[in-house]
């Protein structure tokens, strides 16, 4: 049986509807067909009870540059401070609990493309398993996941956890379908590529009740910076590099797109950004430690867009620091195929506007007049 063929026929076993995108598509945007059977759950998930609302910690000693390790206390510190201020609740254990309760199973959607240099650090993921037990959520019900075994292996995260919480690679083996959901997925053909579906991991539509994104703070050569958005979008559906071919990308609009198909936009609760260290060029891979960065800093919220909106300034002051072009720079003149160490060249024609777009999508909070931060300083 053909792949297409046997996609086709189990998908047909499953009830599901074809969901309208919002918003009149421009006429140069790639068609979607976002098929699943959940229905938005109106006030669930993205961008959550806290639209446009974003708290950033800064701590001078939350990581030694030197050595890399983090100041474990202070990082505990910075995410107990996140998450009162995010919800005005004094008792940081009442700010998770009006979150989670202890019969959901929560997935926590980490990011380990640029490991083992950087990645959603185990201590942070580590604090965030730690608060979610806390509130009665069970070892057994807690999945720390990505798309790639290989490079979760690389972190370690299950030294870090107690026993019972699960680490979990989706593709056990690259390009294995086995983990991704046939009945729930988003359908584009970008360059007349044989597979044009991309499927949502299983465990978003068959396990978790809710997912926390701990995303880090990136550069990306086809997005522009890989943030909230990126994380939860490309970290949940299969068959998604096809998205870019020689200078073109449309992560413009696969992101947005994807990030918003359900259940995954209504299960996504919380937004907790690491920025203990960062990738100024070069992402979503660290090729040089050089490109490395620390901006010791953190970002909490339910709005992938206004966090993400933040992050631009954060990657662009940096790049503007170390004399690079522009993550808005969109010449064609300055893209050069396949990674180069020049800051002032490009992977592809850049698409920072992705974050624009995902808020037309009602994801978020884009207008920087209108995103309300609280900065604090540890």
């Amino acid at each position: 049986m053909r792949r297409r063929t046997f996609l086709s026929a189990a998908a047909a076993a499953y009830p599901m509807m074809q969901l309208p995108l919002p918003g009149a598509p421009k006429s140069d945007l790639p068609e979607y067909r976002v098929i699943t059977k959940y229905p938005h759950l109106a006030g669930s998930g993205m961008p959550g009870r806290y639209p446009g609302q974003v708290v950033r910690v800064r701590a001078e000693q939350s990581i030694d540059e030197a050595t890399e390790k983090l100041n474990v206390p202070v990082v505990e510190q910075m995410i107990s401070r996140g998450m009162s201020e995010l919800t005005g609740m004094k008792d940081a254990r009442d700010a998770w609990r009006s979150f989670f309760e202890p019969n959901d199973v929560v997935g926590i959607k980490v990011n380990c493309s640029g490991a083992p240099m950087v990645m959603s650090s185990p201590e942070v993921v580590a604090d965030i398993v730690k608060n979610l037990m806390a509130v009665g959520v069970q070892a057994k019900n807690i999945w720390i996941y990505e798309r790639f075994p290989d490079q979760m292996a690389t972190v370690g995260y299950e030294k870090y956890v107690p026993a019972g919480v699960h680490v979990d690679g989706i593709e056990k083996t690259r390009q294995s379908i086995l983990g991704y959901d046939p009945a729930t997925y988003v359908e584009v053909d970008f360059f007349g590529e044989d597979d044009t579906r991309s499927m949502m991991v299983r465990h978003v539509t068959e396990r978790f009740s809710k997912i926390v994104n701990v995303p880090n703070m990136k550069d990306h050569g086809a997005s522009g910076v890989t943030g909230c958005l990126k994380n939860i979008a490309y970290g949940n559906f299969s068959n998604v590099a096809r998205s870019h071919q020689y200078s073109k990308t449309n992560t413009l609009s696969f992101i947005g797109t994807l990030a918003s198909t359900e259940p995954l936009r209504s299960k996504t609760v919380l937004q907790v950004m690491d920025g203990m260290r960062g990738v100024w060029h070069g992402g979503p891979f660290l090729h040089d430690k050089k490109f490395r960065f620390y901006p010791k800093q953190m970002m909490f919220g339910t709005d992938p867009v206004s966090i993400d909106r933040l992050l631009i300034d954060v990657v662009e002051e940096r790049r503007k620091q170390e004399k690079a072009i522009s993550v808005w720079d969109r010449s064609e003149k300055n893209v050069k195929q396949g990674f180069t160490k020049d800051p002032n060249a490009n992977n592809f024609i850049r698409e920072p506007g992705h974050i624009e777009y995902a808020a037309g999508k009602g994801l978020g909070e884009y207008d920087i007049r209108k995103i309300r931060e609280k900065a604090i300083t540890i």
